[in-house]
């Protein structure tokens, strides 16, 4: 399968639009065209040793859902073990596709397989997404009506003039038994405040309104998760639930003020990775992440909330044998899918 053709078929799986804006997603490393890929290497984090494994397995394209690029580099040397990953690639004609957030906020994405740990659930985002490009680029429509005819053409000609303007309509309108006409805009908020100046230079134009433009949110689409259990369980049972997904001998727990292992647990706030912003201020019975700052778990365990820690990657790295059978079967099996067996969290019990 071509690179770009492979490229795009990924994009459409999930699309890049859904990234956060911070994240560096897609295409990151490009071996020279034409590159045929055949098998499709797939990890976490790439790291030098799953390079390797990467290089040994012959694959032409590493999908790492960590960005092994994330700030920009200033050279590509063998200095630093960044510019390392990037010239291994090159030179064994690899390249590096990262989705990251993209995999976050879709509905079969790594958030989406965090909540199979909590047993029977529905769940919403809790940062919903929104279209990326509908109903209009612009933010406001603006809308007013005229009586004067020679003049209204004069301040459309201006109106015109101005950029980042689209939809301009004039439409005959009846206002209070009197025969107007009706005009509408589309704008960005830097045109709106010239097309308001515009019209209060004179009292011709009245029934002004500025109407925001709201992007439609994407259904089961976005940031994190707010679970709720079809059945309450108690803080004991869904620790143990959420060991044997991520197939983890222990997580760490932080117990709500007035909470015991007892305690039952109905609604449940997830974020696949490092959860403090997504999840900060959700009401919930617990909370579930990979990691936490120190302060934000204080606030969460003294309005009552418990917390499960189970370390950044470990909430992530499972959701890659999930990944291989949905990519399988999104490429018609046109490639090989393998994932790494090198690919593991950081940090251990020592």
């Amino acid at each position: 399968m071509d690179l770009r053709e492979l490229v795009s078929a990924l994009n459409d799986f999930a699309s890049l639009s859904l990234a956060e804006s911070w994240d560096n997603v897609g295409l990151l490393v490009e071996p020279s065209p034409p590159h045929t890929v055949n098998t499709l290497f797939l990890t976490n984090d790439l790291t030098e040793e799953v390079m390797e494994e990467a290089v040994q397995k012959k694959a032409d394209l590493i999908l790492s859902y960590h960005p092994p690029i994330f700030t920009p580099l200033k050279r590509v040397t063998w200095k630093t073990w960044k510019e390392r990953l990037v010239v291994r690639a090159l030179e064994n004609r690899i390249g590096i596709y990262s989705p990251h957030t993209a995999y976050d906020a879709v509905p079969h994405g790594v958030n989406n397989w965090l909540t199979k740990g909590l047993g029977a659930c529905t769940s919403i985002p809790l940062h919903p997404s929104a279209a990326p490009s509908h109903p209009t680029e612009n933010t406001h429509r603006v809308e007013f009506c005229a009586n004067n005819t020679e003049h209204l053409d004069t301040v459309l000609s201006k109106i015109k003039t101005i950029q980042e303007i689209s939809c301009l309509a004039t439409l005959p309108a009846r206002v209070e038994s009197e025969e107007q006409t009706l005009v509408s805009l589309n704008c960005s908020q830097k045109a709106l405040l010239e097309v308001v100046e515009l019209l209060s230079q004179d009292n011709l134009y009245h029934k002004t309104e500025i109407l925001l433009l709201q992007k439609p949110l994407l259904p089961h689409t976005g940031m994190g998760r707010l679970c709720t259990l079809s059945e309450p369980v108690s803080l004991s049972d869904i620790i143990e639930r959420v060991k044997n997904h991520l197939k983890l001998p222990y997580v760490r727990l932080a117990m709500g003020v007035g909470k015991t292992l007892e305690s039952p647990v109905k609604k449940a706030a997830l974020c696949a990775g490092s959860g403090s912003s997504i999840l900060k201020g959700t009401e919930a019975d617990l909370y579930l992440t990979g990691e936490m700052s120190h302060h934000d778990v204080l606030d969460a365990v003294a309005n009552g909330i418990s917390v499960i820690l189970c370390e950044h990657s470990n909430t992530e790295r499972g959701f890659l044998s999930e990944l291989r059978d949905m990519l399988a079967t999104h490429l018609l099996n046109k490639v090989s899918i393998l994932v790494s067996e090198k690919d593991r969290d950081p940090l251990q019990v020592a």
